[in-house]
């Protein structure tokens, strides 16, 4: 059973209008170990890549179940495949997250990054896409998210990047879910304002060949000029602008935040900062808390 169009209607209204942001709850096998590490779990913890899924599972569960992530302040989150293959309190995780908090669930899609050719990181072929947004549909996600990374002002890779992303999004937009295209701009880029730029042209110019009618998100590095992606916002064929932590502390990040107006968060690591494994459910309960609180705000002020 796919998401019904009524669903459907009231989380598209949701990601436009309601204030929120959207939780990145999306690192997978390559950033698990890591993300792990930082929640107080060491990699003797597991043997085998199961068994450590299994893990982040509890991590992502204990988030998603907690008091303070609701749909009130909290629009979506992205998962991983991992992630929605699972329950949380004896339900699909996708089926938890609406029905029961009312956040709009989204699945990474990608394959992970490619070598650096040209200054960036296109994202590595997909073969296996049309499957993996079957399944999407047959869980009830609502939309995809996918994500490459540009390190230098390279006016040529920026355009192989943004073409490959939206050319993912006309299969995704086809198959009736909201691609959230997200071209990662290097916060140690050498010339950052450049590169981003370049990519807002670049992206400007493919959705002005999107067919009216086709939908999609922009999940952006946040710039170094402030409301560079103003156009973006008010985009007919942008659904939202979300931006991502990208290495900057949750501090940093929210003040900047603050300074691009129309723009939410989805952070990832700026969102679990504070969290272990270690901490009673009151005290987990009060940190998470105060981190959404925190982006809560500066995503809707």
């Amino acid at each position: 059973m796919t998401l019904e169009m009524g669903a459907f209607k009231t989380q598209l209204e949701k990601m436009r209008t309601h204030p929120g942001f959207i939780a990145a709850l999306d690192q997978s096998g390559g950033s698990t170990p890591s993300a792990l590490r930082a929640y107080g779990i060491k990699e003797d913890a597991w043997s085998d890549e199961e068994q450590m899924f299994a893990i982040v599972h509890q991590m992502r569960g204990r988030i998603v179940t907690s008091p303070s992530f609701t749909g009130e302040r909290i629009l979506g989150a992205i998962l991983f495949e991992n992630t929605i293959d699972r329950d949380i309190e004896g339900k699909p995780t996708s089926d938890y997250l609406w029905n029961v908090k009312r956040v709009v669930p989204f699945l990474k899609v990608d394959k992970g990054l490619a070598g650096e050719s040209r200054g960036v990181q296109l994202m590595k072929p997909m073969p296996e896409l049309a499957t993996l947004l079957d399944k999407a549909r047959a869980k009830r996600v609502f939309g995809t998210k996918m994500r490459s990374f540009i390190k230098q002002a390279n006016d040529a890779g920026i355009k192989d990047i943004v073409t490959q992303q939206f050319e993912a999004a006309r299969q995704i937009i086809a198959a009736g879910l909201v691609p959230i295209i997200e071209p990662e701009v290097d916060i140690h880029c050498p010339d950052k304002a450049r590169a981003e730029e370049l990519l807002k042209a670049a992206i400007l110019e493919e959705l002005h060949g999107l067919p009216l009618g086709q939908l999609v998100m922009l999940k952006l590095t946040l710039p170094d000029k402030d409301d560079l992606y103003a156009e973006f916002v008010s985009h007919p064929k942008v659904v939202r602008v979300v931006a991502l932590s990208g290495g900057y502390t949750r501090e940093q990040a929210n003040e900047r935040l603050r300074r691009n107006h129309g723009v939410v968060a989805s952070f990832s690591r700026a969102l679990v900062e504070g969290l272990s494994a270690q901490l009673s459910d009151a005290e987990f309960n009060a940190v998470l808390d105060a981190s959404i609180r925190s982006i809560f705000e500066a995503s809707n002020t």
